[in-house]
């Protein structure tokens, strides 16, 4: 675990615990809250369009294509572990802007 507790390396790619907030005002990442990285996106959490605004933001921010990204834990919840490859913890956690 890396001193961000939301981020954790498995060896192969990194770990993001994620808040999701749907239907926010716009896409954003928020910052950090209660142990997650907190991140607002426009769309419904209507058959997966909330999902795939969370891994197309998470993959702009870390660098990487959105098939890189996945949904781990918490498909169908607010609370998630999302799954970034080809990035560490430490180059998340900079491409994020310390947050």
């Amino acid at each position: 675990m890396t001193a961000r507790e939301w981020l954790s390396d498995d060896g192969e790619a990194t770990l993001v615990r994620v808040l999701l907030q749907p239907r926010a005002a716009r896409d954003a990442i928020a910052g950090e809250r209660v142990g997650a990285l907190v991140v607002r996106v426009t769309a419904p959490p209507v058959e997966g369009r909330a999902n795939d605004a969370l891994r197309r933001l998470l993959a702009k921010s870390a660098g990487v294509a959105p098939s890189r990204v996945t949904i781990v834990r918490g498909a169908s919840a607010r609370d998630k572990v999302v799954r970034v490859e080809g990035v560490s913890a430490a180059q998340l956690a900079a491409r994020l802007g310390g947050r």
